[in-house]
């Protein structure tokens, strides 16, 4: 049955590419996908799959029923755009200003919804059930996953799996990792009080910007001088903001940033840390300040026995040349709640452009090899029917295994 099923994303392979390109030419911002929300529901719909909307939100989940008994396997795509400008010229390119599909989630959909097509045309010979979740709001926590989740899209689920089409990874390769994955995302916002006054005058002000300044730096000092080096974390501060004139010290100042970490424990400290460090900072300067943390998601930590298990899953797979045992990502996925309830894993499927340069997830220029979704459907296929059957003894392979 996977040869059959080999062949038949293969025949819809053409399908594919068009759902993913209208889909790339209509994005929509997270918790406001309420046109793909509903692309997706009719596509199920017209197959006559049974199908839910409105799940936890935005969230479409459908079902499949196999004519056989066994477990219940879940796949899950999103399918939320950004807040970006897509500058690529290509027939495809988005139409909405100021949003595109700049990480792949058009991709994501397009392929779950082939393979939920394919999968359905070999009903008759399936076991157990097939769950298709399509997930709305990654990309901006507190994400889809988890209301979609709390609105019972895991119900009764023995595993799941997920992938991220990667495009700084080659074509034909399938990136995996036992354990931690992708790194524990939050944000804070910080908002300094000083008192602000003529730029001539600074002995009569207490700067909001030179105390803002110095947080800057100091909030460094966390990750080189206060966590252990053989733990992974990271503060970013991406947004400063104090808008005076030339002349005026600034009277308010705000910071916002991220925090990335793999341990509960390091993500603890370093949420108070920064606390401790602003609360110094400002002390010294007279100045007041307003800390704001907001926990995003959790790692992504994949479950080892079914990791193994994907990677065998790929040895029939022609297009998958190179299985690549990675280092975790720094990037963060809601994908991690799914992890915390069920067993499974998320891996990542290479999809470089094949011309240069490769331009990364979140660029204005971003881009991605579609041939990578019919490996994305083939592995995630194949993993899914031969879930129901014995399990094979996992043949222990190089960090970088070459297949051809």
């Amino acid at each position: 049955m996977i040869e059959r099923l080999d062949v038949l994303l293969e025949e819809s392979y053409g399908e594919m590419v068009s759902i993913r390109r209208y889909l790339h030419q209509y994005p929509e911002l997270s918790f406001h996908e309420t046109k793909t929300a509903a692309f997706i529901a009719e596509f199920y719909r017209k197959l006559g799959i049974d199908v839910r909307t409105n799940v936890g939100g935005n969230g479409v989940v459908a079902k499949i029923y196999g004519s056989k008994p066994g477990k219940t396997v879940a796949l899950r795509a999103d399918f939320d755009g950004l807040p970006i400008q897509d500058e690529k010229e290509v027939p495809y390119k988005s139409t909405v200003p100021g949003v595109m599909h700049a990480c792949g989630h058009d991709g994501h959909t397009a392929t779950l919804l082939v393979l939920a097509k394919t999968l359905y045309a070999l009903r008759d010979e399936l076991e157990g059930e097939y769950v298709f979740i399509h997930q709305h709001a990654e990309e901006y926590a507190p994400g889809g996953a988890k209301p979609m989740i709390e609105a019972g899209c895991l119900n009764g689920v023995d595993v799941i799996f997920g992938t991220h089409l990667w495009a700084t990874a080659p074509t034909g390769t399938i990136q995996y990792a036992y354990g931690p994955l992708m790194a524990a995302a939050d944000r804070f916002e910080i908002l300094i009080q000083g008192q602000g006054g003529h730029g001539a005058q600074p002995h009569n002000t207490r700067d909001a910007i030179v105390t803002a300044s110095q947080l800057v730096v100091a909030l460094q000092q966390i990750v080189s001088r206060r966590i252990n080096p053989l733990d992974s974390a990271v503060i970013t501060i991406g947004s400063f903001v104090a808008d005076n004139a030339f002349n005026v010290i600034a009277d308010k100042a705000k910071i916002v940033g991220t925090v990335r970490t793999f341990k509960e424990g390091v993500r603890s400290f370093i949420r108070e840390e920064i606390e401790r460090v602003v609360k110094g900072i400002c002390l010294s300067a007279d100045c007041t300040y307003d800390y704001q943390f907001h926990q995003g998601y959790p790692a992504v930590v994949t479950h080892e026995e079914e990791t193994r298990f994907l990677i065998d899953c790929t040895s029939s797979i022609k297009e998958v040349q190179f299985l690549e045992e990675v280092e975790p990502n720094m990037t963060g996925e809601d994908f991690s709640y799914y992890l915390q309830n069920v067993k499974g894993t998320f891996f990542f499927t290479g999809a470089q452009p094949r011309k240069d340069p490769t331009y990364p997830h979140h660029h204005p220029l971003f881009d991605f090899d579609e041939r990578a979704m019919l490996i994305a459907a083939k592995t995630l296929g194949n993993a899914a029917i031969t879930y129901h059957k014995k399990k094979q003894p996992h043949q222990e392979q190089d960090t970088i295994m070459n297949k051809g």
